[in-house]
């Protein structure tokens, strides 16, 4: 997408982070989009629509029906902020709070469920573990858990 794009001479910016991608057999650093199914235009009028032609476009992010423009500075600082490959970025919209119900997505413990139970500073949590038959309390890294829509079963006379 991003080639049809700069083929119609628009600017675009597709940001990337780094990450670890850990398969049964090996572990990878790739880059992924920072932001999952975004790329930052920057047009014109008369390039507006253009950039809705391209092969994977779809649509603008629009407030009240009106596409929101991004200020430049906010694109800029984005770039800075990317470009210290120190820093782990890790971007979320979901707001974890003390009962939610998650899923350990990788690692050893991935599959077990358990209720978050502690938020430890801004990348560390807490999580009771029922499905294991006692409560167990673990550091688990927010980026390693999915919260679950319905929530773990509890029986709190077997803990």
């Amino acid at each position: 997408m991003l080639c049809d794009l700069v083929r119609k001479g628009i600017e675009a910016y597709l940001p990337l982070k780094k990450e670890m991608k850990v398969w049964s057999d090996r572990k990878k650093w790739v880059e992924t989009p920072l932001f999952t199914s975004y790329v930052f235009v920057k047009v014109s009028t008369r390039e507006y629509y253009d950039a809705l032609k391209s092969s994977w476009a779809v649509r603008y992010v629009c407030f009240e029906n009106r596409a929101v423009p991004i200020p430049e500075a906010q694109i800029d600082s984005l770039k800075l902020l990317l470009e210290d490959t120190k820093r782990n970025i890790e971007l979320t919209q979901d707001c974890l709070k003390k009962g939610d119900h998650l899923e350990v997505t990788i690692g050893p413990l991935k599959g077990v469920r358990g209720e978050l139970v502690e938020l430890r500073g801004q990348h560390r949590i807490v999580l009771r573990f029922v499905s294991l038959g006692c409560c167990v309390h673990a550091d688990i890294s927010m980026d390693e858990v999915k919260r679950l829509k319905i929530p773990v079963d509890i029986d709190y006379d077997q803990i």
